[in-house]
């Protein structure tokens, strides 16, 4: 199936492994959902799926020697141990079925296209590439995946939001850094008070989808910070290896494009005040923009930062 034998490749072994746990996954999660209740066997799942990837990356850096970020196998294992760390960093704010049911098909789709979908040379470890070889490496590329591994669950969850209470106006009361509950100060009605001009606080909860929407925010502001922290470390990077800060490589503007996509999506939050479904729907076209600069450029095999697959040799 795979050409490696998967006793004689623990590294693909234990890819498998974290398909199979995020597979189990997806049923138990929506189920969940159905029933309304979170589920202590999904994040039990997902953390040993990310423990299993966990485990995979640093064997294969064991085994190769250097940062396993050499080829799109290893950058695509990375990301899914990326979101799964996301998702579960996620979870610990808001316990809620409909997290793992958004985010989880992002890791499963990761993996699942690692492991069936590439060539067996593509799956092999392979040495470093002259420009590779520099101390930057782990800062630079591990930044730019964590940060892409945060913009797409945020995303995800912004794609939630547009899924839910579709019916009803979503009236956005939070102020999109907390969540849960908050007080609303009303006039008291009783005739001394109204006089007095007195007021009484009451509570009410946050909704599904206000609660959505202020994890998004909160997950998309850091993977945005991440990844102009990776830009920036990149156009380092660059002026070393190649001696131009910047050369408008496909990679490179699609990176740009990536980080102005996002930043319109600040500026509606921050700027503008928008809240709910308009955001939501700039942060949905945030996920076609990373997924043609981080798979559709690299596959193409075109400019220097490519992985090479269908064009290449």
């Amino acid at each position: 199936m795979l050409g490696l034998p998967l006793s004689d490749d623990p590294v693909i072994a234990l890819g498998l492994l974290a398909f199979a746990l995020l597979l189990l996954v997806l049923p138990i999660s929506f189920w969940a959902v159905s029933g309304g209740r979170s589920s202590g066997l999904v994040r039990l799942l997902v953390a040993a799926a990310n423990l299993a990837l966990t485990a995979q990356l640093v064997l294969r850096w064991w085994d190769a020697g250097h940062f396993p970020i050499s080829n799109l196998y290893e950058s695509l294992c990375f990301l899914a141990w990326g979101c799964t760390l996301t998702q579960l960093l996620v979870e610990r704010s808001w316990s809620s079925p409909l997290v793992p049911a958004a985010a989880t098909p992002m890791a499963l789709g990761c993996v699942a296209f690692a492991s069936f979908a590439l060539p067996d040379r593509l799956q092999e470890a392979s040495p470093l590439v002259p420009a590779l070889r520099s101390s930057w490496l782990v800062m630079h590329v591990s930044v730019i995946m964590i940060s892409y591994a945060a913009l797409l669950v945020g995303s995800l969850l912004s794609v939630a939001v547009l899924f839910t209470d579709r019916g009803n106006e979503l009236q956005l009361r939070s102020n999109s850094i907390g969540s849960g509950s908050f007080r609303q100060a009303r006039l008291a009605l009783d005739g001394p008070q109204v006089e007095a001009g007195q007021f009484k606080l009451s509570s009410e909860s946050i909704g599904i989808a206000e609660t959505l929407d202020s994890l998004s925010y909160r997950t998309i502001t850091v993977g945005f910070l991440l990844l102009s922290v990776g830009l920036v470390s990149g156009a380092v990077w660059a002026n070393e290896a190649w001696g131009s800060w910047w050369s408008w490589d496909p990679k490179e503007t699609w990176a740009l494009i990536c980080w102005l996509v996002y930043a319109a999506y600040l500026h509606t939050r921050l700027i503008r005040g928008w809240q709910g479904r308009k955001p939501a729907i700039v942060a949905s076209a945030g996920l076609v923009v990373i997924a043609v600069c981080y798979i559709g450029v690299n596959l193409l095999g075109i400019g220097l930062h490519s992985y090479g697959w269908f064009f290449s040799d």
